[in-house]
């Protein structure tokens, strides 16, 4: 495959190897050369560890990209570029859409670099080396692709004469990259590598919403059964054990962050949760608020904090509330089960097939809802309603909305009531003017920018 631009190139010339979390309890590396460095198992390995060092800077303000382009979540004060994404008016000179497009490509410099010296590693950690670093790569162009629409697919480490990488690939290339990232991943990874570093189990999961997203329901269906055959993840019995119980049998893949650590920590929950002061971001809007049912008792306990408009979800319990070691969950079991649901659905606008509505009264009877008999329809937007609150905040909203066809009539009610105006183009980004700039002129700009 091809493309990339120069920006990002020079921004990721040197792999700085930064500790990771505490729990891939590795030692970090760093300054060391090339020509030093990727000579046995364990320097591989430290540039794995890089992978996921660079993967803490993914969620930091993925919420602005996702939750706060929805019906989810706004700013405290609208304040400053923050308050484009609640209002549908993001500019290419927002520094959170140029940041997040360096934040994943980041990734997959770390990934493809530690995939071009593989030849050094003997034993079975090779194939789990591979596994991890595909997976990542995967997950960064799955990230861009749903933000950005047609990106470019980089497939190797590059330098700035590649100008063939400098252009744009369409989204079903895109998506049929991390397709294959993704399966390869499943097929190298072991089931069980716990939930901070890539397994099989959570490469399938992401594998199956990859296939979602590119309409392959069949394909989704298939893999959303094998992961609950294989009974290695389950629901936890409490909604609330799956946030403040971190790293536990529903989690299938999660970013963990440190307490009060400068390099460890993360500051996305404070700005869920930042209570009395004048700024804040990502505080939870009216309409979802007025949305939540009285009956939820369980998920309300844990969704809205006794603060209003604040994020219950990832309370910090840091010395220092801007150092939070709240984990991202990238992917659970949950999801798994109303992908599962979607999936036999294929678009349909409704279903009455057994196996959808048992995976959808799965997830509701953990929390103690009503559920369907066998036999009743099961509707769309019933499916919706309930990714809604089950994953609220976790940022799958705006795409959830998109992969269902309901994104239109839902954003365009939500903005007219706001006093906004919605139209289709803002379901994409617009690609960083900083990447425009240095491109040559090979990267285009997305419709309505």
């Amino acid at each position: 495959m091809k493309k990339f631009n120069n920006y990002i190139i020079l921004a990721l010339s040197i792999l700085v190897l930064n500790s990771c979390t505490k729990q891939l309890e590795l030692d970090p590396l760093s300054e060391i050369g090339d020509s030093g460095f990727y000579t046995n198992n364990q320097e591989v390995e430290a540039a794995v560890v890089a992978i996921y060092d660079g993967l803490q800077n993914v969620p930091l303000r993925e919420f602005a990209i996702t939750e706060m382009r929805s019906d989810n979540t706004e700013t405290k004060s609208s304040e400053g570029d923050w308050a484009q994404f609640e209002s549908f008016n993001v500019q290419a000179t927002n520094q959170v859409v140029g940041s997040y497009w360096t934040a994943n490509y980041n990734v997959i410099f770390r990934a493809n670099r530690v995939l071009e010296n593989l030849d050094v590693v003997e034993g079975d950690q090779r194939m789990e080396f591979e596994g991890e670093a595909l997976f990542a790569r995967a997950l960064a162009h799955f990230n861009l692709v749903r933000a950005y629409g047609d990106v470019p697919i980089v497939d190797k480490v590059i330098i700035q004469s590649d100008t063939d990488y400098f252009d744009r690939d369409p989204v079903s290339a895109v998506l049929a990259q991390c397709d294959a990232d993704f399966s390869a991943a499943a097929s190298l990874l072991p089931p069980d590598n716990g939930v901070y570093r890539a397994s099989s189990g959570a490469a399938q999961a992401l594998l199956a919403k990859v296939r979602l997203t590119a309409g392959d329901y069949g394909g989704a269906q298939t893999i959303c059964e094998s992961i609950v055959n294989s009974g290695t993840y389950a629901l936890q019995d409490n909604y609330s054990d799956v946030f403040y119980n971190e790293g536990n049998s529903e989690v299938m893949f999660a970013i963990g962050y440190i307490n009060d650590d400068d390099n460890e920590s993360q500051d996305f929950s404070y700005e869920m949760t930042n209570a009395g002061a004048v700024s804040g971001l990502n505080y939870i809007t009216a309409d979802f608020t007025a949305s939540a049912n009285a009956d939820d008792v369980e998920r309300n306990d844990v969704l809205f904090s006794s603060v209003p408009k604040e994020v219950g979800k990832y309370l910090v319990n840091s010395a220092d509330n801007s150092l939070g070691g709240n984990d991202w969950i990238v992917i659970r079991y949950a999801d798994v089960l109303l992908m599962h649901t979607e999936a036999i659905m294929a678009g349909a606008q409704s279903t009455t097939n057994s196996g959808a509505i048992g995976s959808y009264n799965a997830v509701r009877e953990r929390s103690g809802l009503s559920t369907l008999e066998f036999g009743e329809t099961l509707t769309v937007q019933m499916l919706s309603d309930e990714r809604r609150f089950e994953l609220a905040f976790e940022n799958h909203r705006l795409y959830d909305l998109v992969r269902m066809g309901l994104a239109q009539n839902v954003l365009s009610a939500f903005a007219a009531a706001e006093g906004w105006t919605f139209e289709p183009t803002d379901l994409l980004l617009p690609i960083p003017q900083q990447e425009l700039n240095v491109s040559d002129g090979l990267l285009t700009q997305n419709p309505g920018y």
